[in-house]
Order: structure tokens, then sequence, then C-alpha cells
């Protein structure tokens, strides 16, 4: 069962929120980054990318780097752009895009229940990118940015989100993507009482986004514990940041592919090859989008669009992994015919978030840049959930969650 936790959370004053507020610190590079950011020393992403502190090309993993993100995050305290809340709370964060809005609960989540499984993962993680999380939670003893969770609806803690969302926020900003975040603290005892015992009944949390973060605060838990002789368990190193939304708030949206060759074929040949294996139609120049599971549109450097629909028979519908248009197209178009075989390290291929639009992978292809993009129909939170449950660890680049969580509206110690 999930063993969760309200926290003495560091935020910033209601007034400072925007200023301090920011993207996540993976969702832009470095220069982008200090752009943001040029003109606020507020911003977040003095400590979640103090690379821009230095001068342009210093390594983001340079030692003076973590040092630097240390020292901003102490200053931002003692400067009281943030600031520790004297009592512990749970939170609910809201986010509102398109029109829709989603809701999910602030809340400590145990480093023991993602190292024995009640904390259930979809992705496998890289070494690299563990070290450098690991090293930047160490190095503040707080988790900065927090991990997207997601669990199965429950009518109890939906209630709660009714009554909070019908009260005044503690913020409520429009962030410059036109995303709004909305942020409300939880005050009540017996509001707090039913988030832990309703977490509590639940036999699994799932990460939705986030896994190198986890995979870190995890590791930063065991080192504490292994590190402290009288070591119980409830310290606060055992916890870590997480905003878990019920499954039903949640919507994955597309994540495609641009490829830089065609493996020597002409686009003819590579028409041909593909009939193989999917029913192929020229759709013309408008932009073409999937119409469901096992449709894909594709556009090659001819300027056309193409409906590709995978054969019966070319698919294991009872394979939760086999049945992912992220398989089939990475086995039946990326290898067999591409001969991409790695999705991690291949240079030839890149991918796109879909909140760009297919557009983005029209101009990718007519820059020259690329010769084909292939725009895949989303993943649902069922098959998500379901391949966590059947422990199975998903290809590369198949999900994307957008809005992203807003770093910065609340940090967990670890002391």
């Amino acid at each position: 069962m999930a063993k969760v936790k309200p926290f003495r959370g560091v935020r910033p004053p209601r007034p400072l929120v925007e200023k301090v507020a920011s993207r996540p610190y993976d969702v832009l590079n470095s220069e982008e980054a200090r752009k943001e950011a040029e003109g606020n020393p507020m911003s977040l992403y003095h400590i979640i990318k103090p690379e821009i502190d230095f001068e342009p090309g210093t390594d983001e993993h340079d030692p003076r780097v973590y040092e630097r993100a240390r020292e901003n995050f102490r200053m931002f305290q003692e400067k009281g752009w943030l600031v520790q809340d004297p009592e512990e709370h749970y939170y609910i964060y809201a986010q509102t895009m398109d029109g829709r809005t989603q809701y999910g609960f602030v809340i400590a989540a145990n480093v023991h229940d993602y190292i024995n499984g009640v904390i259930k993962k979809h992705e496998l993680t890289r070494r690299d990118k563990e070290d450098d999380r690991m090293r930047h939670v160490q190095i503040n003893n707080a988790n900065i940015e927090p991990v997207f969770f997601t669990f199965p609806d429950n009518d109890r803690l939906q209630r709660i989100i009714d009554e909070i969302s019908a009260t005044e926020p503690e913020y409520k900003f429009t962030a410059p993507d036109g995303f709004g975040h909305t942020f409300w603290v939880i005050n009540d005892p017996k509001q707090t009482e039913v988030i832990t015992e309703e977490f509590t009944r639940m036999p699994h949390l799932y990460i939705a986004d986030g896994h190198h973060r986890s995979a870190a605060a995890a590791r930063v838990g065991l080192e504490k514990a292994q590190a402290n002789p009288n070591h119980t368990g409830d310290e606060e190193y055992n916890y870590f940041l997480a905003v878990a939304f019920p499954a039903s708030h949640l919507r994955i949206i597309d994540y495609n592919r641009v490829v830089k060759d065609l493996n020597g074929l002409s686009p003819a040949e590579f028409l041909e090859r593909l009939e193989k294996d999917f029913i192929v139609k020229d759709m013309g120049t408008e932009i073409y989008h999937p119409t469901g599971l096992h449709n894909f549109s594709m556009y090659l450097a001819d300027g056309h669009w193409y409906s590709l629909t995978a054969r019966q028979g070319r698919y294991n519908d009872n394979d939760p992994i086999g049945v992912l248009d992220v398989t089939i197209s990475s086995d039946l178009i990326l290898r067999d015919i591409l001969g991409i075989t790695d999705l991690r390290t291949d240079k030839r291929i890149d991918f796109v978030g879909g909140i760009r639009g297919l557009g983005e992978l029209k101009r990718r292809v007519d820059s020259g840049e690329m010769k084909m993009a292939l725009a895949l129909y989303p993943v649902s939170m069922k098959q998500l959930i379901d391949i966590a449950d059947t422990g199975n660890i998903m290809p590369p680049k198949t999900t994307w969650f957008e809005p992203k969580l807003r770093s910065g509206l609340v940090i967990h110690k670890l002391d």
C-alpha cells in the first residue's frame, strides 16, 4: 500500500510566485533558460539550471554549477523569495490548458515505495541522467522539482478536490506559455486525514513523468538511511516531492518521430516497402492526423501526407507492449526498413512532442533537415497503467504529458 505524508513546503510568497516559478529543468536548454531568466534574479532557473549564472557554454555538470545551485537555494531563502511553511500540509495544484483543468495532490511520496514497486514505472532510466538529478538533490538537500504521478480515480479524493477548488487559491496565474496554474494549501486536518487514508489504501501509484527524478530521490533516500545509525524510516529524507493526479484528469498527447534519411531508398521504394505491413493511402498536401490506434500519419519530402494502417496479423493485440503503435512503428518501419534499432542513441532520428503540432513535422522535412516524419495516435492512460501493472517497460519516447508541472510552486526539504 502507498505511504504518503504532508510536509512543510518551501514556497514563494504570493506576490513573488510568477517571478520564481519556471518550466521544468529538462524541457529547455541552457540558452533558453538564460533568456527566460534574463533580468529576473528570482527565477528558479538560477537553482535548477544554474549554469546560466556562468559564461555561455559552461558544462551543466561542472562542479561549480552544482555548488551555485546550493548557494542560490540558500540565498533565495535568506532573501525571503522562498519561505518554509510552519506546519505540514498537503496542497492541491491545478493546471489549465485549452479549457481543460486537471487537479493533483501535492504529496511527499515514500522512497521505499519506489524501490519496492508500489510506485510503478513504465520507462527505463539512463544512469547519467539519474546521477545528475541525484547530485542536484544531494547538494540542495531538497527535492526542488516534483515528480508527476497518477492514480486510479477515487471518489473521496475527488470530493476534496471539489471542495478545495471552490475556495480562494493561494496562487493563481497564467504562465507565458498560456497555461493556467492554481494552487491551494490544505489547512483542514480532516481533509488531510482523508488524503492520507485514501492514498494508503491504494495498492499502487504510477509515475506519469519524472522517472529520473524518482530514481534520483530514491537513491538519495537510501544513501541517507545507510549513513544514519539511528535511522527509523520516518525521517523526511525517506520521502520525495510528487504531484498525483486522478487518471481521468490526464491526457497523453502524441510523441512523434522525424528521420534524416530513407536508408538509401527512394521515396517510391520506401512506399513500396511499407505496403507489406501497412495499407498506404496518399492523402495529398493537407496535414493528415491519425484517426485511431494502428493508423499513422506520415509526411515525406515529396510534400505529401500518407495514411498508414497496420495490416491485421502484423501486431499482437494481446501483448501490452506489442499492441502499442510506438512498437509497431519502431519494429516495422524504423527497424525493418530504415535500420534504426536504438531509439535512444541513433542520431538519424529525433522526437517531437505533439504540443508543437503536425505543422512542426512538415517544417522539419520541408527544411531539408529530415526526409520523413511519422505522427502516432497517442497512448491512453489505460495502456500506461496496464503496462506498469504487468511489469513491462514502454519503448523510449512513448508518452508526452502536457502541460508540464510548473517548478517552484513548492519545494520539499529532506531535513
